[in-house]
């Protein structure tokens, strides 16, 4: 399946058959020599009565990954398809229980709140002194603002700033922000755990969407135009000076079904 671009291997593991190593997880992702994915999700039974379904969710490089906002849309049309659910469910991810709702071909997310938020921090990198914003919108993620996203240096910052001591010990996804008008941002995303940039990242359009409403003053909702060309939707309040009820809407698209051994 992909989402907005960011594609994932999804596998059926409701009868908890299916045990994967890390070598397996990297082997499927390859996309050369596997299916070729930016990440894996396994569906299985929940682990506690405040959800209906689980998932355990690995990167491209076989680490566990605590969130992923696309991954999760995609992860709701998929027990969608299987179960035949039509509005909404509940399921455990590592940084807590995530609704998925569904509005004809949408699938909109919930996130956990937002902490860590951090404006206007002075890094020095390889091209000099960089002003970095950062917030959590369930894994890391820090912001730069570009004025022009086409010509960021995505393969070279990106790498510097996701091992960046001011973001250990685990590092951190960066996000490389161009801003097209009020209430419209551009996004590409360098990832964490993929190594290099994905056509979109949900939890990264949702922190470039928060920073720049921070930043910029921009109301909810903030539409993003990730590098894949799609147009995602985050909405959001704001209570006591902190983000509340963060959404991410978007597409979420089946490209193939089969089965693979490994």
């Amino acid at each position: 399946m992909n989402g907005a671009g960011n594609d994932f291997v999804l596998v059926d593991n409701r009868e908890r058959k299916v045990r994967l190593s890390q070598a397996q997880i990297v082997h499927l992702c390859d996309r050369h020599r596997g299916v070729g994915a930016d990440g894996l999700i396994l569906l299985e039974p929940p682990r506690s009565p405040k959800a209906d379904w689980a998932w355990q969710f690995y990167n491209s490089d076989g680490s566990t990954g605590e969130m992923c906002g696309n991954g999760a849309r995609c992860f709701g049309r998929f027990v969608q398809k299987l179960t035949g659910i039509r509005d909404q469910f509940a399921f455990e991810t590592e940084a807590g229980v995530i609704t998925a709702r569904f509005t004809e071909d949408l699938v909109t997310v919930n996130l956990t709140t937002p902490k860590d938020l951090r404006v206007g921090d002075t890094l020095k990198l390889s091209t000099g002194e960089e002003t970095v914003h950062s917030i959590n919108t369930g894994v890391p993620h820090a912001v730069l603002f570009v004025p022009d996203a086409d010509k960021a240096m995505v393969m070279q910052l990106g790498p510097e700033l996701r091992r960046h001591a001011h973001f250990g010990p685990r590092g951190t996804n960066v996000n490389f922000v161009q801003v097209l008008g009020p209430g419209k941002v551009r996004v590409r995303t360098f990832e964490r755990g993929v190594e290099g940039e994905t056509l979109a990242c949900g939890t990264g359009v949702t922190a470039s969407a928060l920073i720049a409403s921070t930043i910029h003053k921009f109301g909810s909702p903030i539409s993003v135009q990730v590098q894949g060309g799609d147009v995602l939707e985050v909405s959001f309040s704001v209570r006591d000076g902190s983000f509340a009820d963060v959404r991410l809407t978007g597409p979420a698209d089946f490209v193939f079904e089969g089965k693979t051994q490994v």
